[in-house]
């Protein structure tokens, strides 16, 4: 188990680029997309077209519920600077809901919850792909933290799974 896990530690920085990487052009996030994901259960995800995790985290959201509207690009950089992402704490999709930011494969629960309480932070964050969370479902499961950041800089664990 222990190997298999330092196996998918090596293997997280290539999915990772791989899921960063598409074939759809390049463009910077839309206003309608924007105003939707201001509505009450519409998520907007944004993710590349060819990553099977980001697809199987949007099917996980729905299954809670929400709407979820996707925009395909080629690189999702600007779109997690824009969003505040903290670097070094990125994943494979970004996705904005009610004015939060959502990284990487975070637990529908945890964004219920956060939609809830509306926290004065930016968003959540799973940084990397943790197998076992939402979208990275797997023969084995991977403890992870679910952080919460904000404007300044700020970062704290919100949830640990």
């Amino acid at each position: 188990m222990k190997h298999m896990t330092r196996v998918a530690a090596l293997l997280l920085p290539f999915a990772v680029i791989a899921c960063s990487r598409g074939t759809a052009d390049d463009v910077a996030p839309p206003s309608e997309a924007q105003r939707l994901a201001n509505a009450a259960d519409t998520i907007v995800v944004y993710k590349t077209p060819t990553c099977g995790c980001c697809n199987d985290w949007v099917d996980h959201v729905r299954e809670y519920g929400y709407t979820v509207v996707t925009q395909d690009l080629n690189d999702l950089t600007q779109v997690k600077q824009q969003l505040g992402v903290p670097a070094g704490r990125v994943s494979c999709h970004t996705a904005v809901v009610r004015g939060y930011t959502v990284e990487g494969h975070v637990p529908a629960d945890l964004i219920q919850k956060m939609l809830a309480e509306r926290p004065r932070f930016r968003g959540l964050t799973v940084p990397g792909m943790p197998v076992g969370s939402p979208g990275m479902e797997g023969p084995w499961k991977d403890d992870y933290d679910v952080l919460a950041f904000d404007d300044d800089g700020n970062i704290e664990v919100y949830a640990r799974r």
